[in-house]
């Protein structure tokens, strides 16, 4: 399993009340996924840009798809302009990704909302591993969640083999969702003048 797996699984986990936006999921799963390169080897930070270094065969379809994504000509993509590539509906792949693999499942009907807590994930050795990490306090899992909205930013980053390029890719993930959160408040004063145009 990979973070963005384990993230995934978190998130459909969590209880109706506690929902969890899109949008900054599928940014914090592009950033997962890029933690994920980053391990594997298929992919280094060289400033705040990213440096495709290679195929490497990671044996998950998405993380594969992931790096094959990966811009391999010069200028290299920055990490937000990436996450933000990647991002877009990450977090229905994963969903689906999840069903075929039978860890989670859910109603089909018209209306349904992915993220309204109707999920419902298997009792799979997967689902507990994913648990184990988010229990653990793992403070690189713990910002991804806290970027997706789920829990709050952990108190210490500590330690990492990869610290400046960890450290490079939770900030473009934070700074992406931030971006996100400020488009969508736009949006919604846009639509308010809008209705009180037409109600006026």
């Amino acid at each position: 399993m990979t973070t963005a797996r384990d993230l995934a699984l978190i998130a459909l986990g969590l209880p109706s009340d506690q929902p969890v936006e899109q949008g900054d999921l599928s940014l914090a799963l592009a950033g997962a996924e890029a933690l994920d390169l980053l391990e594997s080897g298929a992919l280094t930070v060289d400033g705040d840009r990213m440096v495709a270094d290679g195929p490497v065969a990671t044996g998950d379809r998405l993380l594969d798809q992931a790096a094959a994504s990966l811009a391999r000509q010069r200028p290299d993509e920055t990490v937000e302009d990436w996450l933000w590539r990647r991002g877009h509906e990450l977090a229905s792949a994963y969903v689906d990704d999840l069903e075929r693999a039978g860890l989670v499942s859910h109603p089909r009907h018209h209306g349904f909302h992915l993220w309204s807590g109707r999920a419902v994930l298997a009792d799979s050795p997967e689902r507990a591993r994913a648990e184990e990490r988010r229990r653990s306090g793992e403070p690189v899992l713990g910002a991804l969640m806290a970027a997706a909205g789920i829990g709050a930013e952990p108190s210490e980053e500590g330690e990492s083999p990869i610290g400046d390029a960890v450290a490079t890719v939770l900030a473009a993930v934070g700074e992406a969702v931030t971006r996100l959160e400020a488009l969508r408040l736009r949006r919604d004063v846009e639509n308010a003048a809008f209705d009180n145009i037409w109600r006026g």
